[in-house]
């Protein structure tokens, strides 16, 4: 099939069919683009792969092959394996999962205070063109985000969303004015317990005519950002039960005026979601120019890891009974408790960069060869000569989460890490 026809069926179900094994700051409301452009070339696709491949995945009845995403002969495609096979997934539709158990809980609270008054879309394609990721939704055409080192390409006009929102303009000129749309969406991302390259976010969508804001007699930007507050202050009441709330005002592409709600929790002020007043441009392109609208986004990653206690990224992935068997449908809140602590295995890697150097690219490399054994990469020294040539080191910390590494297979990741570095990303060793 062609990726023609993965965008025919951009809302229909995506699950994986197929499995055989060889040998995620960004402008979305649950997080924001970073504010400097840097251009990165794509990488050379890995020849050897420690993780399951995924030969296909089922979207709406249509099979998407390895090799509409994971594209060999294309310059600007910069998918891995590794990412193609998280597609289909779908963690937010698994009940007994704490990212599937925070899901519902949201569409609980919507369902109560709203008479089911919101439409919900949760098996909406990941596969999405530029337009429907940036243009849409009003990302400038020279922003950090269109990078190849920020977003995941599957050829020029056609990426893994980078946001739900990517879903909105496509929403609203079919009709729909109230919505929630929750997915995975893939991102290239630094390495440590809080970031991984796919995740998984919600997005709250409301319109408002002239008459909502006429009978109440207020501005009508004014009377939906009054709407949305009060709305959003309820779900973190739903969620977090009565907590101190503050609203800080930010800056979204797509949303004027544009805030942050935070919750005072565990002793500290968090950080639980990003809405704002739908910027008019948005609306007028789907022929709602009378209109006025609300959106929000949260990523379920950053609050489930706070609401149950879990303190790794990874272990949303995670397959082993020992977590697996911690969470119940419909049980939200229930503390994580680790079943083991296995020790970290620290690796050091130094070399000159080149101008074309990013830390996503390095991130990527270490990712492909490591998968989840990677917990974290972090620079620790960098400095420049006399000749102007800059040195960066970073340590690597493997550990897996559900046995002790042995020396002997954490030296090999290292050996691979270090061979790939050099031929992939133009630095010199030291």
């Amino acid at each position: 099939m062609t990726i023609f026809s993965v965008h025919s069926t951009i809302f229909s179900r995506a699950s994986v069919v197929l499995l055989s094994t060889n040998g995620f700051k960004r402008f979305s409301f649950a997080s924001s683009f970073s504010s400097t452009a840097v251009y990165s070339p794509p990488l050379p696709k890995m020849k050897k792969r420690r993780y399951p491949i995924v030969s296909a995945v089922d979207i709406g009845g249509v099979t998407i092959a390895r090799n509409d995403v994971v594209r060999d002969d294309d310059p600007t495609n910069n998918v891995p394996d590794s990412i193609f096979s998280k597609l289909g997934m779908q963690l937010h539709r698994r009940d007994k999962h704490p990212i599937g158990i925070l899901k519902n809980a949201i569409y609980n609270y919507f369902d109560s205070n709203y008479a089911k008054k919101f439409e919900k879309f949760e098996d909406l394609s990941p596969i999405v063109t530029t337009k429907q990721n940036f243009d849409d939704v009003l990302v400038p055409a020279d922003h950090v985000s269109r990078s190849l080192n920020d977003t995941y390409y599957v050829d020029s006009q056609t990426v893994l969303r980078c946001h739900t929102s990517a879903h909105q303009a496509e929403l609203l000129r079919k009709g729909h004015s109230r919505f929630l749309v929750t997915g995975d969406v893939y991102r290239r991302d630094s390495i440590d317990s809080t970031h991984y390259p796919v995740f998984h976010q919600m997005e709250g969508f409301c319109v408002f005519s002239p008459e909502d804001w006429n009978e109440s007699g207020m501005d009508p930007t004014l009377y939906a950002a009054e709407d949305l507050k009060k709305c959003l202050e309820g779900l973190a009441r739903h969620l977090f039960g009565s907590v101190e709330m503050r609203w800080v005002d930010t800056y979204f592409p797509f949303t004027n005026p544009s805030f942050e709600l935070e919750i005072y929790f565990k002793d500290d002020w968090l950080e639980v979601l990003g809405c704002g007043v739908t910027e008019q441009g948005i609306l007028k392109q789907s022929g709602l120019e009378n209109n006025v609208a609300w959106a929000f986004g949260l990523g379920l990653e950053r609050l489930a890891m706070v609401l149950f206690d879990i303190p790794d990224i990874r272990l949303f992935w995670s397959s082993d009974e020992r977590f697996t068997s911690q969470f119940g449908k419909g049980e939200l809140g229930v503390k994580f408790k680790p079943f083991s602590k296995y020790p970290p295995c620290y690796k050091d890697i130094s070399f000159w960069i080149s101008e074309s150097f990013t830390e996503n690219n390095f991130c990527e490399v270490v990712r492909g060869i490591a998968g989840d054994l990677a917990e974290e990469v972090k620079l620790i020294d960098n400095f420049t000569n006399k000749k102007g040539m800059t040195s960066h080191c970073y340590r690597i910390v493997f550990r897996s989460m559900e046995r002790s590494l042995t020396d002997e297979e954490v030296n090999a990741l290292q050996s691979k890490v270090r061979d790939e570095v050099e031929r992939k990303l133009n630095v010199e060793l030291r």
